[in-house]
């Protein structure tokens, strides 16, 4: 049986930034962070940037970190087409109830089931640096899609901070040139070397 994959999608500079610095409400892509988002203009283009918004708005299910939930403004709990939003996040006030179809949960391996389990036969869509590192590090990531922005922000947030993962190997899938960005699919291969 094929598992249903869990998606990274990320906008990213060269230099391995997600947001420019000083990231908070008000300013959620930090200083010069919207530069990593004029790709989007095209999204509703026949071209590949539009291919790629497509298969983006296409995934069954939305898992995202806390942070990027809260700077999202929660996206009124409806992040596109009324699919469940899983919101890893690390307590859970019972007084504080999500919109729409969020929910959150503590636990990353019932996220990611969970999450899976709603999107069926499509793939599920993952937001956010915090909500990509835990993911991967419980072995829960399959892929990486990476927007990759040429353009060096010179500071900020970084998708990928040390995190005691170690060595992760990925495999090239698939590579698009759209306008003002290259699109960079991976396949994270599972630590004993075996694919899902």
């Amino acid at each position: 049986m094929v598992r249903t994959p869990v998606r990274l999608y990320m906008s990213m500079s060269v230099d391995g930034y997600i947001a420019g610095p000083d990231d908070r409400p008000g300013q959620e892509l930090g200083r010069d962070g919207g530069r990593l988002f004029d790709w989007l203009d095209d999204r509703m283009s026949e071209g590949i940037n539009g291919q790629v918004y497509a298969e983006a708005s296409a995934t069954g299910a939305v898992i995202s970190g806390r942070r990027t939930f809260e700077l999202a403004k929660r996206w009124n709990g409806d992040h596109h087409d009324g699919v469940p939003i899983h919101v890893l996040t690390h307590t859970i006030d019972p007084a504080d109830q999500p919109p729409g179809s969020a929910k959150f949960y503590t636990d990353v391996d019932a996220c990611a089931d969970e999450a899976r389990a709603a999107a069926g036969d499509r793939p599920v869509l993952v937001h956010g640096a915090g909500a990509a590192q835990a993911l991967l590090a419980a072995g829960q990531l399959d892929e990486i899609e990476l927007h990759l922005i040429p353009v060096l922000l010179g500071g900020g947030r970084r998708l990928f901070e040390p995190a005691g993962l170690g060595h992760v190997e990925l495999e090239p899938v698939r590579r698009l040139e759209g306008r003002g960005v290259t699109h960079l699919r991976y396949r994270v291969v599972p630590r004993d070397g075996n694919r899902p």
